[in-house]
């Protein structure tokens, strides 16, 4: 018999279409790239100190909240998170950041993503517009298509995301997507001027701002400004935070921190939409923080890092010159190599990515971090994870990995926006 040809899979919606565009995050490599055996340590992006974190506390804290553990806690999570959880965060925000949000009007989620698309569900109608930074975090623009939202790229320069420039590309969007305290991938600050602009912008149009403060906690050299939360009046700007590059990543918690128009909506429609971020370690992570654990570790994680930043400078200085250049940052958890600007026109980051996972070092492309066609190349280069002691072999490691693509002759810049 003829054995029947297979049948071609159905068309995908092109909502699924839309996911799968964005889906490739700047910190995954493809695993038929990576080598056989354990991943490698350094420089992965994103990566906390896998030692720095106190993990036997964290058992103790875990037993003592499941000991006995309240019905209501077991037997029904609350949708918008563990209270105690909530009133932690609060607290912490207050002497952290500079903003006394009402405990109530905080949500825990399962993740940066799920809080973007429960604040474009609520505030947006699918089909409108959002602003987003260009270059800018994938996982934004996935959440926002998620909810039907079309982003649209605003370049940022070296202060940052210019609402003038938002204004002039899209003038009907109503939602503003920044990261003000230390941008994505490329580490600008967003000046004053410029947010008091967007907050002004937010008012008159009644549009929305997202603050995302993904690693706002880590900074080395001069004074943070302020959250935009922490100016806003007028009751425009949502705060994203989350734990997994402060903690550990498998921790999984994020949160909102709701502007007073959009408590009441977002805890009716949150069970609606979402699984609830998952109660296990909620409680735990409330008595981490009031008792104090969690300004602790991001004491002795800020000390750690700061040198560890140095370190791979120096490795860079020793290993790199004359073929990538890292401009130093003023905080964050990763750098930026940048080509000589005699290759920059041909240099393939996603190439030199693939040579350095074979040569046991991970990085990630600088240029899936834009969506525009007019992307730069680069190497985004992780230290907070990687220990001292593997800086130096690992900077020799890639930069043998890199000899098929680098010049010889000095004279390397980082794109513009980096500081």
């Amino acid at each position: 018999s003829v054995p029947h040809a297979p049948m071609p899979p159905p068309p995908l919606p092109e909502r699924t279409r839309a996911l799968l565009r964005h889906a490739r995050a700047p910190e995954c490599t493809p695993p038929e790239c990576a080598p056989p055996g354990p991943a490698p340590i350094a420089f992965a992006p994103g990566q906390p100190d896998r030692q720095a974190f106190p993990f036997p506390l964290w058992a103790k804290l875990l037993e003592q909240d499941w000991r006995r553990p309240a019905w209501p806690m077991a037997g029904a999570p609350p949708p918008s998170g563990h209270p105690a959880l909530r009133q932690a965060i609060a607290a912490h925000l207050r002497t952290a950041r500079g903003f006394d949000p009402a405990p109530e009007s905080i949500v825990i989620t399962a993740g940066v993503g799920q809080s973007l698309s429960l604040l474009a569900r609520i505030t947006l109608e699918a089909g409108e517009q959002a602003w987003v930074e260009e270059p800018g975090y994938p996982g934004i623009r996935a959440a926002l298509a998620a909810a039907g939202i079309h982003a649209v790229p605003v370049a940022i320069d070296e202060a940052g995301f210019d609402p003038a420039t938002a204004l002039a590309t899209a003038p009907d969007a109503r939602m503003a997507v920044v990261a003000p305290s230390h941008h994505y991938p490329l580490g600008t600050v967003l000046s004053l001027q410029r947010r008091l602009a967007l907050l002004s912008w937010a008012q008159r149009r009644q549009g929305w701002i997202i603050e995302d403060d993904f690693d706002g906690e880590y900074r080395y050299a001069g004074r943070p400004l302020a959250p935009l939360r922490a100016l806003d009046r007028a009751g425009r700007v949502a705060y994203l935070g989350s734990f997994s590059k402060l903690l550990f990543p498998a921790l999984r918690l994020s949160y909102i921190v709701l502007p007073p128009p959009l408590v009441t909506v977002a805890q009716a429609v949150l069970p609606q939409l979402f699984t609830p971020a998952p109660l296990m370690g909620q409680g735990a992570l409330a008595r981490f923080i009031a008792e104090g654990h969690l300004a602790t570790h991001l004491r002795r994680t800020r000390l750690l890092y700061a040198a560890r930043q140095k370190s791979l400078m120096d490795a860079a200085d020793r290993h790199l010159a004359g073929r990538m250049h890292i401009a130093p940052d003023s905080g964050g958890m990763h750098v930026v190599a940048c080509p000589d600007p005699a290759l920059a026109s041909t240099f393939d980051d996603n190439a030199a990515t693939a040579a350095a996972l074979k040569a046991g070092v991970r990085v990630a492309p600088l240029s899936e971090c834009y969506v525009g066609p007019h992307r730069q190349h680069g190497l985004l280069l992780g230290y907070a994870g990687t220990p001292h002691h593997e800086i130096d072999p690992a900077m020799r490691r890639l930069a043998r990995a890199l000899e098929a693509f680098m010049p010889r002759d000095a004279g390397a810049r980082c794109p513009a926006g980096q500081v």
